[in-house]
């Protein structure tokens, strides 16, 4: 009992650490990158796309979901505009070729990423990206940067220059 009274508050230290250190590496690599950029930090997080465009001041469509979905040619990030709604898993299928499409279980997420729901990042995982075209009519778009009160604020070009962006769609 005594060891699991120290190890949870040592686990969320050790978490909180990696996402900040993660944070840290993705700054860094955004500077060398020469894309405009800003890292906002929020109290709370931010649960939905309308909530960001509240707390931002921003159209809702400049909100930048990262989602991963599984697939029967394995998992992809889909970074949708948050205009949209809802996911079409058929349209994402027939894009990719696909049999099957759907959103990965939150352990899933866990697994592939080493992040929780909420807070993917939006850039610099390494896996196949799928961009929606809709985030290109913008001058900057909002995401995910690891950490689950920070978002970050970039040009929609860098989805492309900074991810294994696979394929676009309308």
């Amino acid at each position: 009992m005594l060891l699991s009274f120290y190890f949870f508050p040592m686990f969320s230290i050790l978490k909180t650490t990696l996402e900040v250190l993660f944070v840290e590496k993705l700054e860094k690599i955004l500077k060398e990158s020469e894309l405009t950029f800003e890292i906002i930090h929020h109290e709370k997080p931010i649960l939905s796309a309308q909530d960001g465009a509240d707390f931002l001041n921003i159209e809702v469509g400049q909100t930048a979901p990262t989602l991963i979905i599984k697939t029967d040619k394995g998992f992809f990030s889909l970074v949708l505009s948050g205009s949209r709604g809802k996911i079409d898993f058929e349209k994402i299928a027939d894009i990719l070729s696909c049999s099957k499409v759907k959103l990965a279980t939150p352990k899933e997420v866990q697994k592939i990423t080493g992040y929780e729901v909420g807070a993917v990042p939006l850039v610099g995982l390494d896996l196949p990206y799928i961009v929606d075209n809709r985030l290109l009519n913008y001058d900057f778009i909002y995401g995910g940067t690891g950490h689950p009160t920070i978002t970050l604020k970039i040009e929609p070009k860098a989805l492309k220059k900074l991810n294994q962006a696979v394929v676009t769609f309308d």
